[in-house]
């Protein structure tokens, strides 16, 4: 595993000081193609119980609820929540630690925690708590990047000799095995891994961006021959251990 921690982020509270800076700046956000390729993969129904852990802006949930879930969201950055609500009407979102889930076991058909676990303090944790507010017959989605992505890491490496740094406080990238050991050993088993490297467009407003930018076309072309452990990043689904084999 690759880490990359700055000096300056030294506990918890350091780290959601420096998510409201974030947020209060650029923010992080995928493009509406993404969440909805994200959901794609999860077999839900209405009237379900969705949880998004360290949610940000709220667009998962906010896609989520447009398909009659009883969906919510937690993070702990109050600037990402309030975003979410002014932008997204997202009011089902509620500050929290990732690593200490408001919620009591068995709570949720589904948990997803998408490009998160990688700068938790302590990820395991993270995982078990997501473990344990899953329905015995829950899904997880774990969406984490790729220690030897072919367009990220290894071509950074090839031109910079390091890793990239995205400027979030804490940074791990790890491999497909080593990411689906953490998870199985702290209380989600994968049944399924999903590469992603780009993802087509779903709306009309995503396929113009696509079409102002070739290099990225050129990209989300070469997607489907990419090998699984060249990808960008990894999407798990998972079960609790003690759940559906």
């Amino acid at each position: 595993m690759i880490e990359i921690r700055h000096q300056q982020i030294q506990s918890v509270a350091d780290e959601m000081e420096a998510y409201d800076h974030i947020y209060s700046s650029k923010g992080i956000r995928h493009l509406d193609s993404f969440y909805l390729w994200i959901l794609s993969l999860l077999d839900t129904h209405p009237g379900q119980r969705f949880l998004d852990v360290s949610s940000g802006e709220g667009s998962l949930v906010r896609f989520a609820l447009d398909r009659k879930l009883q969906a919510f969201g937690i993070d702990f950055s109050r600037i990402a929540l309030a975003k979410g609500a002014a932008d997204y009407s997202v009011t089902s979102s509620a500050v929290s630690d990732a690593q200490q889930l408001p919620f009591a076991d068995d709570s949720f058909d589904f948990v997803t925690n998408i490009g998160s676990v990688e700068h938790y303090f302590d990820p395991e944790m993270a995982v078990r708590e997501m473990s344990r507010v899953l329905k015995p017959e829950g899904t997880a989605c774990i969406f984490v990047p790729n220690t030897f992505s072919l367009f990220g890491n290894i071509q950074y490496a090839w031109q910079f000799g390091d890793a990239f740094d995205d400027g979030q406080p804490l940074q791990r990238y790890n491999t497909r095995a080593g990411w689906h050991r953490l998870l199985a050993g702290n209380g989600l088993r994968p049944f399924k891994t999903v590469k992603w490297e780009l993802q087509w467009p779903r709306t009309y407003r995503d396929a113009l961006w696509y079409l102002l930018r070739p290099s990225k076309v050129a990209r989300l072309l070469l997607t489907a021959p990419l090998p699984l452990n060249l990808a960008n990043s990894f999407v798990y689904l998972c079960h609790p251990v003690r759940g559906v084999e």
